[in-house]
């Protein structure tokens, strides 16, 4: 079925291009400043779950987990890492929300500089190559932020342990000084295995649901209500979760592994798969899986619902 918005080629004039891209990198970026706050603590909680040992596992459960990182390290303690979402949003929100908006904009202009009305499986196909973008960037965040979310386990499982990092930009220093320009994508062919699939579906569902609320109500996508906008975010991000989450579980073990190469027990996509299985079979794949579909729902309704508006208003004729 075919979409009822127009989309711009990208041909038109070098400027306008960058005005709309300059535009989707604002957008994306104030969306992911608030996914960020509203969704950090459940991620917290999430890569804690998924990383912890199985044969001495620290916490039971999700509620469990929330108590002990409150009652050990205070409510800052579910903000473990936020310095490198932060930090990286602007980075992150711009290969994500840039390479959204141009793929649309390049799917819907034909051979001749025409424009065509975007299809859905087009909203899929952006998604897809937005995910595979986006995966250099997300990477390295998930990366520094995984390795601080990690170091109270560690501590926890040996009283001799001293955590090796108090800040991301510490952990950056190490990382980079181990392993060069290398050492922030470990975990980097994970990241675009789970981001490739899983913003096609994502970031398509989320098109896709408000292009049919629209047509049952019989307004435009950018006429919907923000409560509309935030049900299609929130299915929209859970579905996400559905599709992937087995591949996070994959990325979280190598991305919080040994940042020494010769000390790594993850080295690869498949190793990491036969590890991982081997020590709880497909259960070991859904660990941490309560509070990532409890933080889908609000903060991928917070962060899209954020875009649409502030996308809204900046290209306001």
């Amino acid at each position: 079925m075919a979409a009822t918005q127009q989309t711009p080629p990208l041909s038109v004039s070098p400027t306008t291009g960058l005005v709309k891209l300059a535009k989707d990198i604002f957008a994306g970026t104030c969306g992911g400043i608030s996914v960020t706050l509203v969704g950090h603590p459940f991620d917290t909680l999430k890569v804690r779950l998924q990383t912890q040992p199985v044969d001495k596992p620290i916490y039971s459960g999700v509620v469990d987990c929330a108590r002990k990182t409150v009652q050990w390290e205070g409510l800052g303690g579910l903000y473990k890492g936020v310095t490198s979402p932060l930090m990286g949003q602007m980075f992150f929100r711009a290969s994500l929300f840039g390479a959204f908006g141009s793929s649309k904009r390049w799917l819907g202009t034909n051979a001749d500089g025409t424009t065509r009305p975007l299809e859905r499986i087009d909203f899929y196909k952006a998604g897809a190559m937005t995910g595979f973008v986006a995966a250099f960037t997300e990477g390295p965040i998930d990366f520094y932020k995984s390795q601080l979310q990690v170091q109270i386990i560690r501590s926890k499982q040996d009283p001799n342990y001293k955590p090796p990092y108090t800040s991301v930009l510490e952990c950056v220093r190490n990382t980079v000084r181990t392993n060069g320009f290398r050492g922030p994508f470990q975990g980097l062919s994970a990241t675009l295995l789970r981001n490739t699939p899983a913003n096609a579906v994502y970031l398509g569902n989320f098109e896709v649901f408000k292009q049919s609320l629209a047509a049952h109500y019989g307004c435009k996508p950018t006429e919907l209500s923000a409560g509309a906008i935030t049900a299609c975010a929130g299915i929209a991000g859970i579905t996400y979760w559905l599709v992937i989450f087995p591949v996070d579980c994959i990325k979280s073990a190598m991305q919080t592994d040994s940042i020494v190469p010769s000390e790594r027990k993850y080295k690869d996509v498949p190793t990491t798969a036969r590890l991982l299985w081997a020590e709880g079979g497909v259960s070991r794949f859904f660990k941490g899986f309560t509070p990532c579909l409890l933080r889908a729902a609000p903060a991928n309704g917070v962060m899209l619902l954020t875009v649409d508006k502030v996308s809204q208003f900046l290209n306001k004729e």
